[in-house]
């Protein structure tokens, strides 16, 4: 499948700020299956610089800096992308067992973006946490294959929990969007990370997109009107990392746009950074992912 994305982000301020700084991770990261071309980013103002580098995971990161007074700014990433269909094997796979992958994982020797030794240890928002750690364990257990375990975590999620914009910020901690049992799917892949950990699956925060339009006769995806998080969970040698969309019950697929993937959504956040002003941001964003002919 292929498709043209479009992503316009515009930060307005009441004053004009001066010496801010951002980082943007808007240009998809090496990944599978999915070969992006034509990548665009444009900035107005445009700073003197801009510095692209690896970010500390598996992320792209552009750094720019504006030393001029401005009220707004607007960032538009643009790329075309071609997405392939999961391999049958990742389809069909069981892979190990939840005992056995939590030692594969642990002894290979690999301190990569991609290690999954990296995944499986909690994060500065993927938190431990014991009443999700015990919820899960209802789903789980030492023998089950890690392809079924990701499925049932996957589901559990999907059925007990309401999909609600207005529920959580998008600082909200994981445990409070658990309590509440609604959120976003940056809630939902939270959970589901901090669940996997704790019955040692490594799992990794996925930043990307869906496509906006289904195909005809099939339902729209939830999330569809802006990013989307799901889950990547390394489910060992034989299958590689594979995607869990706990939002809509489903393997990451051909409606899948991979960006990044970090340990939770601060490290592959599609913006951040500083400001010298006083007053508050404000953002407003556009998304679009069209199928290409």
């Amino acid at each position: 499948m292929r498709y043209s994305v479009s992503h316009i982000t515009t930060l307005n301020y009441p004053r004009p700020v001066s010496m801010a700084q951002f980082n943007v991770r808007l240009r998809p990261a090496a990944w599978p299956g999915q070969t992006v071309t034509d990548y665009r980013l444009v900035l107005d103002p445009a700073p003197a610089q801009v510095v692209t580098r690896e970010g500390g995971y598996h992320v792209n990161e552009a750094r720019f800096a504006l030393r001029e007074p401005t009220a707004q700014l607007q960032i538009e990433s643009r790329f075309t992308v071609e997405v392939e269909p999961l391999p049958f094997f990742v389809e069909d796979g069981a892979g190990p067992g939840l005992a056995d992958l939590r030692e594969r994982a642990m002894r290979r020797p690999d301190l990569s973006d991609l290690a999954p030794a990296s995944y499986i240890f909690a994060s500065p928002v993927a938190r431990p946490e014991p009443a999700i750690a015990e919820w899960a364990g209802a789903f789980l257990d030492e023998a089950m294959p890690v392809m079924e375990a990701g499925r049932a975590l996957m589901s559990a999620i999907h059925a007990e929990f309401a999909y609600d914009a207005d529920a959580t910020e998008t600082d909200t901690p994981p445990i409070e969007a658990f309590n509440r049992r609604h959120g976003v799917c940056q809630d939902f892949s939270h959970i589901m990370i901090v669940a996997a950990r704790a019955h040692g699956i490594p799992a990794a925060y996925v930043s990307g997109y869906l496509r906006t339009l289904p195909p005809p006769g099939k339902p729209r995806l939830v999330g569809a009107d802006a990013m989307h998080a799901w889950v990547n969970l390394w489910c060992g040698e034989e299958l590689g990392w594979v995607g869990f969309d706990p939002t809509n019950d489903k393997l990451a697929d051909t409606d899948h746009i991979f960006l990044g993937m970090g340990r939770d959504y601060a490290d592959v956040a599609p913006l951040d950074g500083t400001f010298r002003g006083s007053g508050s941001q404000g953002m407003v964003f556009s998304v679009d992912v069209a199928p290409v002919d």
